[in-house]
């Protein structure tokens, strides 16, 4: 019963950091970079592997004829070798033959471990897309947040429009009652009523809308979302705006990670055009059933190795022709370095255009704010000045209705004024890359 109680409790309201901090912990693209990131780790894991030696182990046993034959034969597939005495039947013979041979490079110039480096900035490029990633959500949540209230705040003063006109549809109804004022006025009002309710129609949708694309950020279904403005709607004080340091922001951050990978991957490259040293040491044994001279011992014999061999040495390898091809591979990885530096310029422009921009709406959202509430009282004067000359007889029904919704207007524009404030001040923040202060100042 308990449990059935709270599945039942009304959610608890929702103030932006909360719905900020819900987003990073639900939303599914942050789970595909974190497991991105994850893949990448596992890539250095894979790099390190280069430094072990490799082992080969091989066991074989087979029945086949002994026919072989003197000449040359190119490298290929298809052709058994065979070890024998020229001959040509179709006698068969058991063989065998197992071995181990391990394989390890004692230096290698340093591509092994450019080869890791390369593998860490991948990862470190993962990790710096994952907080790009996060920062990216925790925006685009907290202007979710901030439209479902403006749309709640024009819903708000859309229902006291409603209210207002009827209470002056009631007012006009008994003057039209009592013949003191034609038909018409009350049609009129009738008609702005409508024209209110319409209005009220339309921001409730636009609260609809708003909560469902808030609620894909959340996970909270749209209509159990029960959110809090907190200081959303208090004009802040003003302050002095620090510069801004572009190299913090995680879109630069990302960039750079991106631009080291390519680094790495050009300094792996140059360290490829050198010869390869490889300790190697075998240990086999063979059996066959065949004679030296020909004839076949028959039986099972050739099914156990009977003959080992073993050995040490060092392969030297070095692919001479190699480096025309990695030769114009460096040069299509040097201007991918080059691509990655011009859009880091590209990102810092325009991050400086962005900050710059947030900043002047930021100073005329202010201004406006400063108006709104000379325009709200001047409004209300206006209604009553209205109300008045028309209930005497000097004013006609249009001036009063053009009152009323000037008043409607003005409590919608300082609402919306408010939260324009707190708008620019995130657009500010996001252009830092950074928003916790922000959603620290507006909840507390």
């Amino acid at each position: 019963m308990a449990l059935l109680a709270q599945q039942l409790a009304p959610p608890a309201e929702l103030n932006i950091l909360q719905a900020v901090d819900d987003a990073l912990k639900n939303y599914p693209s942050i789970r595909v970079t974190q497991e991105q990131m994850n893949a990448a780790a596992a890539g250095i894991r894979l790099a390190q592997t280069a430094y072990l030696p490799r082992v080969d182990t091989l066991f074989q046993m087979n029945r086949a004829t002994r026919n072989t034959f003197y000449g040359l034969l190119l490298p290929q597939g298809a052709i058994p070798g065979v070890d024998g005495v020229p001959a040509n039947n179709l006698g068969s013979v058991w063989d065998s033959g197992a071995g181990v041979l391990v394989t390890w490079q004692p230096f290698d110039f340093g591509l092994r471990r450019a080869n890791v480096a390369t593998a860490t900035a991948t990862r470190n490029q993962a990790r710096a897309a994952l907080n790009r990633t996060r920062y990216d959500v925790s925006v685009a949540t907290a202007d979710a947040f901030l439209t479902v209230i403006a749309a709640q705040q024009t819903a708000e003063a859309s229902r006291a429009a409603v209210d207002s006109w009827q209470v002056l549809l009631r007012s006009i109804h008994a003057l039209v009652a009592a013949q003191l004022r034609p038909g018409a006025d009350e049609s009129r009002v009738q008609a702005e009523l409508a024209l209110a309710r319409t209005q009220v129609a339309q921001a409730e949708q636009a609260i609809d809308v708003a909560r469902a694309t808030l609620s894909q950020f959340v996970g909270v279904p749209p209509d159990q979302l029960t959110l809090s403005a907190g200081k959303l709607l208090a004009i802040p004080p003003e302050r002095p705006e620090a510069p801004l340091n572009v190299a913090a922001n995680p879109l630069v951050l990302e960039q750079n990670a991106a631009i080291a990978q390519q680094q790495s991957r050009l300094d792996a490259l140059q360290k490829a055009y050198y010869p390869q040293f490889s300790l190697q040491g075998v240990a086999a044994a063979r059996g066959t059933g065949m004679e030296t001279n020909g004839s076949r011992m028959g039986g099972l014999n050739g099914l156990a190795p009977t003959v080992q061999n073993y050995g040490l040495g060092l392969t030297v390898t070095f692919p001479v022709m190699d480096r025309f091809a990695i030769h114009e591979q460096e040069a299509v990885q040097s201007a991918n370095v080059r691509v990655g530096q011009a859009q880091y310029q590209v990102i810092a422009t325009n991050l400086l255009a962005q900050f710059n921009t947030a900043l002047a709406i930021l100073a005329g959202a202010r201004r406006v704010a400063a108006n709104t509430p000379v325009e709200i009282s001047s409004a209300r004067t206006a209604v009553q000045q209205a109300t008045a000359r028309y209930h005497s007889g000097l004013a006609p029904i249009d001036d009063l209705a053009q009152a009323q919704r000037l008043l409607v207007q003005a409590q919608i524009d300082d609402s919306l004024a408010r939260l324009s404030v707190r708008r620019a001040q995130l657009q500010v923040a996001t252009a830092r890359g950074d928003i916790q202060p922000f959603l620290a100042e507006v909840t507390r």
